[in-house]
């Protein structure tokens, strides 16, 4: 997998069947990296340097002197060679994002059942095998959650896991274990076309609760209870332990994964012998769940002045004791703190939940907590958590201190108040399986205004279609603008510093949406397939084109 990529280096990840030594050549650069252990698999991460700026440049991996990629299946013989696509400094940023891809096969009941893998017909497309290949591809794509589905298992897992165990006991068909996290993986990343893509398009990723488990630290309660079982401990120091081996350490830069310290214990590891790291893999899972600031799974980068990406972690960084709820922790809110700041043209944030959703279900989720929390006694905090568990009421609008900490720093920046006031603030994100745009604006009690342009960008699903039911549910509370929350609930929660309306949407359709850094506008598309007669091979088309005109910049 191609993962980390600048103007000149480049970052692959490859797991092996055995203890090895990587080597990587593309171009007139080669690089090598020797596996490190884990629970009995093999990985390695190899980092090229010194590669041609704006170039993709094919490339080949060696296990230890034998080509392993570009791979021998016969299912990959029509794509085209491998590419390392290095950044271009000053070309506008055009980048890919989405999240919720279920790791089902794609025959024709299965397709029936959960619509066309999106990301699967991009691949197609980025290919050149249907339709016009694209004029250029996205510089790299964000996962923004739901990479894996530890909880819904498809027949396959469900297979693996019977294969070794009794379903019919703890976690039941769920994922117990790294063994079976591992395999998940492979089921998830192992399809030709998908495989081809992500060896091609960079990318980063960041998990939700799917990865985990539906509604992962929704509240104190739900904590409790799952704490109590005599599975989760292992089942979470395997989805945090694996997500570090499988997706997180991609995101770094060199510079960034150097000030890891387990990473550190890799890198400076000497001599032919691999590294097995299972126990401090282990250890390191363990402390961050009980310890969330013990270790950071937010990231960001910067693209010159064109753009700074932050992607924040809205699930392990929870603080949920009931009376100081808050979407991110001291420590982490700190830390986004920092990053949102102007001087730059555009900023992106990355965060799996939107943080502004549909105003009906903002005001819901926000009078959730209130209930919840007991601003209307002890009767009404009991049916509020009822709620909240099995309505799914744990987006930012349930975390409203946190909320309003983040909305806050939005109206500075674009205020001015925090640098140079950048031309765009998106943010950009998943989970709630529809997808639509919304724009917001200041509250016109804080007698401020501004004219940077601030959206929410959702796209949702790629894979894994809401039901039918609930799609009358989203289109209702769509409707209107988001008001002041605190007026609307008599002062039992904070008021909001922003308003907004959605512009677009929602839509429904499986897809991938692109956001493209134009000179006069951001320019977002989301794109599905279709089969069109040929279920192998399904076309990409456009399921919705938004642009946002920006101030002159």
């Amino acid at each position: 997998m191609l993962r980390y990529v600048d103007h000149n280096s480049a970052t692959i990840w490859v797991e092996t069947a055995e203890t090895a030594t990587v080597r990587v050549e593309a171009g007139g650069t080669t690089a090598t990296a020797r596996t490190f252990g884990a629970h009995g698999h093999h990985y390695a991460l190899v980092e090229v340097t010194g590669l041609p700026s704006g170039t993709p440049t094919p490339y080949r991996v060696f296990v230890d002197d034998e080509v392993v990629w570009p791979s021998g299946d016969p299912d990959l013989a029509d794509f085209p060679p491998s590419v390392i696509p290095t950044l271009q400094p000053g070309k506008p940023l055009r980048l890919a994002f989405g999240s919720c891809r279920v790791s089902m096969p794609h025959d024709e009941e299965t397709n029936a059942r959960y619509g066309i893998d999106a990301l699967r017909a991009y691949a197609l497309h980025m290919a050149g095998l249907v339709g016009d290949q694209p004029d250029r591809w996205p510089d790299f794509v964000v996962f923004l959650g739901d990479q894996v589905y530890a909880d819904d298992t498809s027949p396959r897992m469900k297979e693996y896991i019977a294969s070794r165990r009794a379903p019919s006991e703890p976690p039941w068909d769920e994922l117990k274990d790294y063994q079976e996290y591992a395999h998940l993986y492979r089921l998830a990343w192992s399809d030709p076309a998908n495989r081809w893509l992500l060896s091609t398009l960079p990318s980063a990723m960041i998990f939700d609760d799917h990865d985990v488990r539906d509604d992962w630290n929704t509240s104190w309660t739900w904590r409790q209870e799952m704490e109590a079982t005599d599975w989760w401990h292992e089942r979470i120091v395997a989805g945090l332990g694996s997500y570090w081996v499988y997706q997180h350490i991609g995101n770094l830069s060199a510079d960034d994964r150097a000030e890891d310290e387990l990473w550190r214990r890799i890198a400076d590891h000497g001599g032919d012998d691999e590294l097995d790291v299972t126990d401090a893999l282990d250890e390191l899972a363990d402390r961050a769940d009980q310890e969330p600031t013990s270790y950071r799974w937010s990231f960001s980068r910067d693209f010159g002045e064109q753009a700074r990406l932050i992607v924040v972690d809205s699930r392990a960084a929870r603080v949920l004791e009931p009376d100081r709820r808050s979407m991110l922790d001291d420590e982490e809110m700190a830390w986004l703190d920092e990053r949102m700041r102007g001087d730059v043209d555009h900023l992106l944030v990355g965060t799996s939940l939107p943080l502004l959703m549909a105003p009906g279900l903002h005001h819901l989720e926000a009078f959730g907590e209130a209930l919840a929390q007991g601003a209307w006694g002890r009767l009404g905090s009991k049916l509020g958590e009822v709620m909240r568990q099995h309505a799914d009421l744990e987006h930012w609008a349930a975390f409203q201190g946190g909320f309003v900490q983040v909305a806050q720093m939005v109206v500075d920046v674009a205020s001015g108040r925090r640098g140079r006031a950048p031309r765009s603030i998106t943010f950009m994100s998943g989970d709630v399986h529809h997808s639509y745009v919304a724009k917001a604006w200041p509250d016109p009690a804080l007698a401020t205004s501004f004219e940077t342009v601030v959206v929410q960008a959702t796209c949702s699903p790629i894979r894994n279609p809401l039901p039918q039911v609930m799609k009358a549910v989203f289109k209702l509370a769509a409707k209107g603008q988001a008001r002041p929350t605190g007026r609307l609930l008599g002062g039992k929660v904070p008021r909001s510093p922003l308003r907004w309306r959605m512009q677009r949407g929602p839509w429904y359709d499986n897809n991938l949406a692109v956001l493209e850094l134009q000179q006069d506008r951001l320019h977002f598309w989301w794109s599905g397939g279709q089969a069109q007669g040929d279920l192998d091979r399904p076309r990409l088309e456009r399921v919705a084109t938004v642009d946002v005109s920006l101030p002159p910049g």
